[in-house]
């Protein structure tokens, strides 16, 4: 391993120098990701805002082309060379299709070992899209909590692509991002107050003396979500509840993978079947094995899993044609899954959960899963709900306790039961430690 010098990164074993920095008086530094050759200017403008907040900017330089016009801390050379693709590499025939993801790789790379060694405390980009793609491929790399600034001529639309599920603040430019005016200049010292002020809170993002409980709900498991969070709170723990349409899912199983999280009452699994069947409210392959891989403990409920969401009615998929719909809003039409389809999604549940092999519990409402499934409501089909439950059955990990109870799922005593049985597998767990 080479020694890391007073002025230098280790990006894996190779070592990046970088150019001494000179009255380093700030508590807090600041990385401003920009290509130097088209937004040299406005660069430096941010590091002089910077500085007027007593912080200190670190440049990093994702160009490839043409002459920087700000001096950067760290260099577009030592950013490719952070990639393994040398700068000289990427001029011979200098594509942005190329250049661009070596530099948001290396870039990447060196950021987050900043991070990492809390020499860092703040990030911000400026551009359209080429910048604002490859700015934010960095910015959600890096952990929850830690402040990410982009200002971008993108961030006016729909903003899903470049913040996915981090906690990216996307700040729209007014103007494209060349050269500075009236507009510009405020647009930036604005961003540039937002990221220092960020930089500068105390509030951690660190868990308390018990583990921090995730739940996930929708709109028609509320109820019971609620129910849940308040018999949690008062055994001591806190809790954090994501709204399982998607990204919240994902969202909240990233922050397993972080370590703030650690342990879930997955209430609301709709994601799963939304998934199967590429329906709107999708969590990802990886929804439903992230406890589990992890050694979590977690209990599971099938809430609205029977669901598919899609947006108005015309929208709903020709397959569907004749099928039970409910509009749920204006924009959102809710469709019941037949009883095929549920055998296979509880098929598909089970080999997600077969990951997990602590003792965890696995929760069913037989009279429903969420409000407009119960005696009487559109959604209501018992034999469908128990094609679901024996295919789960025949598939689950022995080491999961089904519990079945002749109730819904927004009943009071099935919530309670669901959130005392995640505590005693909490309890469990922490006596063996």
């Amino acid at each position: 391993m080479v020694a890391l010098t007073k002025h230098a990164f280790l990006i894996g074993a190779k070592q990046i120098p970088k150019e001494p920095k000179v009255n380093v008086m700030s508590d807090n530094t600041i990385v401003v990701l920009a290509t130097l050759d088209t937004k040299g200017r406005e660069a430096e403008y941010l590091r002089e805002q910077i500085a007027e907040y007593g912080d200190t900017a670190l440049l990093v330089d994702t160009g490839v082309v043409g002459t920087p016009g700000a001096r950067a801390d760290i260099t577009r050379s030592e950013v490719a060379e952070a990639s393994g693709v040398p700068l000289t590499q990427l001029v011979e025939n200098p594509s942005r299709e190329v250049a661009a993801p070596v530099m948001a790789e290396g870039a990447t790379r060196i950021v987050s070992q900043l991070v990492n060694e809390g020499k860092v405390q703040g990030i911000i980009s400026m551009g359209g899209t080429q910048g604002t793609t490859l700015s934010t491929k960095v910015m959600r790399a890096l952990p929850y909590g830690f402040p990410k600034v982009m200002v971008s001529t993108m961030a006016s639309g729909n903003v899903a692509p470049w913040v996915d599920i981090k906690d990216i603040t996307m700040m729209f430019s007014v103007t494209d991002i060349m050269g500075l005016n009236p507009v510009t200049r405020k647009i930036l010292a604005n961003a540039a107050g937002a990221v220092c002020g960020m930089a500068a809170v105390k509030v951690g993002l660190t868990p308390g003396e018990k583990p921090l409980v995730a739940i996930t709900t929708v709109g028609i498991t509320t109820q019971g979500a609620m129910k849940a969070m308040e018999v949690l709170e008062a055994a001591g723990f806190e809790t954090i509840v994501f709204h399982a349409i998607g990204p919240g899912g994902r969202a909240m199983e990233q922050l397993m993978k972080e370590g703030v999280i650690g342990a879930v009452l997955d209430y609301s699994t709709i994601e799963v079947s939304n998934e199967m069947h590429h329906a709107l409210l999708a969590g990802g392959p990886e929804r439903l094995t992230t406890a589990g891989k992890l050694g979590l403990p977690q209990v599971v409920c099938p809430g609205a899993i029977e669901v598919l969401v899609f947006n108005e009615p015309e929208t709903v998929p020709p397959r569907y044609a004749g099928r039970t719909l409910i509009q749920h809003s204006p924009k959102i039409t809710d469709l019941r899954l037949n009883s095929a389809e549920m055998a296979e999604v509880g098929t598909e549940v089970a080999r997600r959960l077969s990951y997990t092999t602590d003792d965890a519990v696995f929760m069913i409402p037989t009279a429903g899963y969420d409000s407009y499934a119960i005696a009487g409501e559109g959604f209501h089909d018992p034999e469908a709900d128990a094609d679901f439950v024996s295919a789960l059955e025949a598939g689950l990990p022995a080491n999961f306790r089904v519990v079945k109870r002749d109730t819904h799922i927004d009943d009071p005593a099935f919530a309670s039961e669901a959130a005392q049985a995640l505590i005693t597998l909490i309890d469990a767990k922490s006596r063996r430690f």
